[in-house]
């Protein structure tokens, strides 16, 4: 039983993620989901990886560009790499990805169900008829280039996959899951996310049931050639039948984070709590050694991402934040505060599954103290938040595809000296 849950729409965005990044993703992402499986359990899991504004959300946290198509192959990839180790313990595996890898999924899903126990052949039927589903049955213009599959041990499963339109340089991301889907032909989808970009056909509407039919009817009746010397007779000016609008995200084109792409009061609650709870929570109680008050920060949005509900996600730019990104927007990624914030986070999971769990309760305090500090506290604007991010960014260990941030005030000579050293 599937369904499909939500999609995207993500400006194409070329280049590779830095092995400096990849691998931090991974680790990230993997802790997360040791989190979340251990508070909520693996469905839930499965469950926020089918909601496209988490799935951003997630890909921002760990410092990939906020809104770009790129955020779907580094974090399936992300994932596939940091739960791999993990997936006896938890149950998970990652399988497919882009290009060749997705036509791996098949083999993959047959694989892991010999191992696991559960029916690797009917899995990869299910794969491919939701790529069917995505690439003919809603015919939208995208043409599918990536395909995740992950699933878990008692074979639910949730499926990203990814096409682009050259055209309009968009990509759209499409999301299903397991839980709740009784057709792959009639309704699967819960929701599709992205821009309207003209009219689409989609068949697999409750309301093109008699179309489907009468498809099938044609076919028998006339034959392929039938329907080739049928079709100057249909009226092509009639318009089609109204269609049911579907949730979507669509992320805009501009690479920089503008203060409109922010819920400025939930950021403003994340600082406040961090500067709130840090002392008594993580100074006392993690005991971590070199946790500051910029972890913290981003350690409150992280939190976010493990603890809050859908409508949370609404400004997945918002995550962007905790971490930066390596196209140097909204920040270098601060690579000191993103290793400290995985070192804590791979703490508390570590000490929680010894049933020592208030490290992670810690986490859980510092997203509750965010939640309540929002509707009261104030905070600096946007951009004095960005600039001082920026104007700290050496001492943070700010990185970005254009290489290490320098020290503030240091000229280009400078500069081009200390990298020949």
């Amino acid at each position: 039983m599937a369904r499909r849950s939500g999609s995207a729409d993500l400006p194409l965005h070329g280049g590779r993620v830095p092995a400096w990044l990849g691998q931090r993703m991974a680790r990230l992402g993997a802790v997360v989901a040791e989190a979340i499986v251990h508070h909520y359990g693996r469905d839930e899991f499965l469950r926020r990886l089918a909601h496209p504004f988490w799935f951003q959300s997630f890909g921002a946290v760990m410092g990939m560009d906020w809104h770009s198509s790129g955020i779907t192959t580094s974090v399936i990839g992300a994932l596939k790499r940091g739960l791999a180790p993990l997936s006896g313990e938890l149950g998970l595996h990652v399988c497919g990805g882009r290009g060749r890898h997705s036509r791996q999924t098949p083999l993959e899903l047959a694989t892991i169900g010999a191992r696991v126990g559960f029916d690797g052949a009917a899995l990869a039927q299910a794969s491919r008829l939701v790529a069917k589903v995505d690439s003919a049955a809603v015919q939208d213009g995208f043409e599918l280039y990536l395909h995740g599959f992950i699933v878990a041990d008692d074979g639910n499963w949730v499926v990203v996959q990814q096409g682009m339109r050259e055209e309009t340089r968009y990509a759209r991301r499409y999301h299903w899951l397991s839980e709740g889907l009784k057709d792959f032909v009639e309704a699967p989808h819960a929701a599709i996310d992205g821009e309207s970009r003209g009219e689409i056909v989609n068949l697999t509407d409750r309301r093109a049931a008699p179309s489907r039919a009468r498809q099938l009817d044609l076919l028998r009746d006339l034959g392929p050639d039938g329907i080739l010397r049928a079709l100057p007779a249909l009226d092509a000016t009639k318009p089609p039948p109204a269609q049911l609008e579907l949730p979507h995200l669509v992320m805009p084109a501009h690479h920089d984070v503008r203060p409109k792409d922010v819920m400025l009061r939930r950021l403003h609650g994340a600082l406040a709590a961090a500067a709130d709870r840090g002392p008594a929570d993580f100074a006392e109680l993690l005991l971590v050694p070199g946790v500051g008050a910029r972890t913290v920060r981003s350690l409150a949005l992280v939190a976010e991402v493990v603890h809050g509900a859908p409508c949370r996600f609404a400004d997945p730019a918002r995550f962007s934040l905790a971490h930066g990104g390596k196209d140097r927007h909204p920040f270098p990624v601060p690579l000191k505060v993103y290793d400290q914030t995985i070192t804590t986070l791979k703490t508390a999971v570590a000490q929680a599954k010894l049933g020592q769990d208030e490290r992670l309760e810690a986490l859980r305090r510092l997203d509750a103290q965010a939640r309540r500090l929002e509707r009261a506290v104030d905070g600096p604007s946007f951009a004095d938040h960005i600039a001082e991010e920026r104007a700290r960014s050496h001492d943070y260990g700010g990185r970005s595809v254009f290489g290490w941030e320098p020290p503030p005030g240091e000229t280009e000579k400078q500069q081009r000296a200390r990298k020949t050293r």
